[in-house]
């Protein structure tokens, strides 16, 4: 930061993200695992581009939340999209361009990609 008013540009940023993660009854929800483990892996990231292609898009029927430990370390980082009356998709080792294909495509036309779901992983 070199000045008040990138640090103000920042927290105006900062804000509306924080304001976006709030549920409500959304169609969507986009959930992004923050835990140590996550942020790790390349987390923020993930997080960043969801949370940017929601607000450019003015998607406000999309929640862009994090979460905490989800428990699969090893597939970090983990997304879950969640649809109304549709079951949960589970990416797996998102970075940010793999966040913004699954935007393109599962968010905006409704195509889950399979080749990043967990039930691409073997489990073994």
């Amino acid at each position: 930061m070199k000045s008040l008013e990138e640090l103000k540009a920042l927290r105006e940023k900062m804000q509306t993200q924080v304001n976006m993660r709030k549920t409500d009854g959304k169609d969507t929800r986009i959930v992004v695992g923050m835990a140590t483990c996550g942020i790790a892996a390349g987390a923020r990231p993930v997080l960043s581009t969801f949370s940017d292609l929601v607000q450019q898009n003015k998607l406000e029927n999309v929640d862009v939340t994090q979460t905490g430990c989800v428990g699969l370390c090893q597939y970090e980082p983990i997304v879950e999209v969640y649809e109304k009356d549709k079951e949960k998709v589970t990416y797996i080792k998102m970075d940010a361009d793999k966040a913004k294909e699954v935007f393109e495509e599962h968010i905006q036309k409704g195509k889950v990609i399979q080749k990043y779901t967990i039930s691409t992983a073997s489990l073994n």
